[in-house]
Order: structure tokens, then sequence, then C-alpha cells
């Protein structure tokens, strides 16, 4: 679901009127009509130790989904995509099997809020997003967040944010499917302008990390969509999982990956089949990393953050074997470019994209590097996505 660089909330709202169906939505008062907007999320560092209750880093990005909606009155919900003109809906007291298609993220929060309590109304609205679907930037997560604050109507903006996160990481879990972690969620929920965010996945506190000023935030799609399916992602998690049940014989405190210790792992690893205790080799090394950046950030020590941005590649592509040839590709590419502080893939794998930390009088020679090199090494068109660090999903003006 792709479509132009954005639409203002001025032409949603005219959009609505023309191409939304139903006669609530097209009579309504431009007035009444509420424009939302979810951001993706590009993760610096952290890969799949979420779920594992460790800790991530992740920042919002202004690439989202917008929504243009007027509520109805009744129990229906029916959405435009701008992009498409396809339309789908459901209704949000009758029973729904989920097929495959993007409406399902929208009906699975829907469900999630109803099974945590909260009221939901009914809505004709259009729907419309920059963010490149499957490419890691979590578009699904920016989806589920526009459409409980759609839902959820006048009471959206008193939600707790973290809380509303939970509830759409529900969705994902429970009605998607995909047993992923929160921190996809959380990042488009509870984003901050120009910080990341350090999210420990156990205790669920936060903070935001102020980035550096003096280097900018390029993401490069490698024009592979992401081939983590549901199945994948699920098959991770139980080896994980795996390891924990293996680990607590040794110490029955040991609840997660995250109570893992690297000399424990070390000392015990025989006890885990090699597949699985390569996996927790990642998880427990990744853990220390998100912490060693945040030390690294601090002390504005961005050599070290570099290092740290490749040991996390090296991990993620030879320990839990999620890389790809083109991510590896565009790491090496962006490596070799003098100005790029630091570079890996970034999200679920097999695919999408890689987060590079630039000098801002380095980003022209990253993109001409990458432009000119990686069609002839991988066939593949590469996109340069130029982001910043934005504020969580709410209303646009």
């Amino acid at each position: 679901m792709v479509t132009r660089t954005s639409f203002q909330a001025d032409e949603l709202r005219a959009v609505l009127h023309e191409r939304a169906p139903g006669t609530g939505a097209a009579g309504a008062d431009r007035s009444t009509v509420r424009v939302i907007r979810a951001p993706g999320r590009v993760n610096l560092i952290g890969e799949h130790t979420d779920y594992n209750l460790g800790f991530v880093l992740p920042a919002a990005i202004d690439r989202e989904v917008r929504m243009a909606v007027v509520e109805t009155g009744d129990r229906r919900v029916e959405l435009t995509r701008l992009d498409t003109g396809e339309r789908a809906g459901f209704d949000l007291d009758g029973e729904r099997t989920r097929d495959g298609t993007w409406i399902d993220y929208i009906a699975a929060t829907a469900w999630a809020l109803t099974e945590a309590g909260y009221p939901t109304v009914g809505l004709r609205g259009v729907i419309a997003t920059n963010l490149p679907e499957n490419a890691g930037l979590s578009s699904s997560a920016a989806i589920e967040l526009a459409a409980a604050w759609a839902l959820l109507g006048d009471a959206a903006p008193d939600m707790d944010r973290l809380a509303l996160a939970r509830i759409c990481q529900r969705a994902e879990n429970g009605y998607i499917g995909v047993m992923s972690g929160l921190m996809d969620q959380f990042a488009s929920s509870c984003g901050v302008g120009d910080h990341a965010l350090l999210l420990d996945c156990r205790s669920f506190d936060w903070r935001p990390v102020a980035l550096p000023a003096d280097v900018r935030l390029v993401v490069l799609h490698s024009g592979s969509s992401r081939k983590l399916d549901g199945s994948a992602y699920n098959e991770r998690r139980a080896q994980c999982e795996a390891a924990v049940v293996a680990l607590a014989q040794v110490d029955p405190d040991i609840r997660s990956l995250r109570d893992v210790t690297p000399a424990l792992l070390g000392a015990e690893r025989g006890r885990l089949e090699p597949v699985v205790a390569r996996r927790a080799e990642h998880i427990v090394a990744e853990n220390g990393r998100v912490l060693a950046v945040i030390e690294a950030l601090a002390a504005g020590d961005l050599a070290a953050v570099g290092e740290l941005f490749a040991a996390g590649h090296a991990s993620l592509r030879d320990l839990f074997e999620i890389s790809s040839p083109e991510l590896d590709a565009l790491v090496d590419i962006a490596g070799r470019v003098p100005g790029v502080v630091a570079a890996r893939m970034t999200g679920g794998g097999f695919g999408g994209c890689t987060v590079n930390l630039v000098r801002p009088d380095a980003v022209e020679a990253l993109t001409a590097a990458v432009e000119s090199e990686y069609p002839a090494r991988t066939g593949l068109t590469p996109t340069v996505l130029r982001v910043r660090a934005t504020e969580g999903a709410g209303y646009l003006d």
C-alpha cells in the first residue's frame, strides 16, 4: 500500500468526500472528519530481542499511514485505499474470518480493543501511506495504530500510549497470528521527535534517547521485499523459547533469554541443539549491544556505535540467519563510503531495509554509491529513504 509522498489533512478530507462509500461520509461536514497519522519505525539496534523481554532502540519515522475517517453511527467499518481504489469493510459486531488482506489489520485492532473492554465506533474513511510494504519498517503496526485512533473516536487522545501499543500488539499476536514483540507498535505509538526510544520489554520502562545532531538517518530499501513470514518469525521465537527451557534446568530463575549471561550460555551451550544455541547467542549479545550503543551515544563515541552496528549485522547474518545477500551488499557498500558512521540490516529479515547513520555531507555520496553499485551486484533497484525521527500516532491538523 504505497502512494504518493504525502497527503495533507485538507486533501484527505476532500478525498474522503469524493471517494468514501456511504452517504454518512459523503454528506458529512468536513469539520467532523478526523485525519489520523501513524508512523512506521526503523530499529537502530535490538533485533528480535523484544519477544525475548530484552532491550530495543527503535525510532518512529516520518513515513507513515494516514487515514481520514468520519463516524457514521452504525456498527460498520469501511475504508477505501487511495493507491488502488480497493474498498473493504466489516461489521464490528459480526464474526469475521481472516482473509490475508490489508483489512485484516483493521479488523484485528477492532477485535483487540473489544477484547480489552474499549468501545469502538463505526466509520467510513480513506487510507493512504508512503511506507513501503514488507520492508521491515512496520507498516502493519502503523496501520494498527491508525486504526486504533480511528476506532476509539473521542476516547483516543486520552488513551495511555503504551497501553494502546500493547493492545495493537495483541491484535498482531491473537488475530493476525504473528507472535511479534511490542517494539513496532510501541515505536509507532510513543515516538518522540529527533529521538530514538529505549524500551525495556520486560518492565515496559522506556525513555527517549537523543539522536546526534550531526548525523542523519538514511534507510536503504533493498528492492527485495521482506520474506520473514509469520511461520519463519514464529519459528525463531520457538527456538528462543527452547533455549530458555533447556537453560532453566540449570538455573530455574531463567524465564527468558534476557536472564541469560554470556558466561552461562558459554558454559551450558552443549545442552542446546546447535541451531538453538546460535539463536540464543545472538539474543544474549544483542541485548548487550543495545545498552552499549546507548552509552556510546551519550559519550558521543560514534566510532563505537559503528562497531556495534557492524557486530549486530554479522550476528543477524551468521547466528540468527535472517539477513540476505541484498542486505549484506547494502551494508558493504555503505561501509566503504566515508562519512557513513554505522550500517546494518533492520527489521524482521530476509529482505527489506538497512539503517544507516550518516554525516550530513556524506548523504549524497552514499546515495550515489548505492545507486551505482547495488544494481550491478544484485540486479535490483534500491530506494534511498532519508527519514527523521518523529512523534507517535495522533491527529493531523
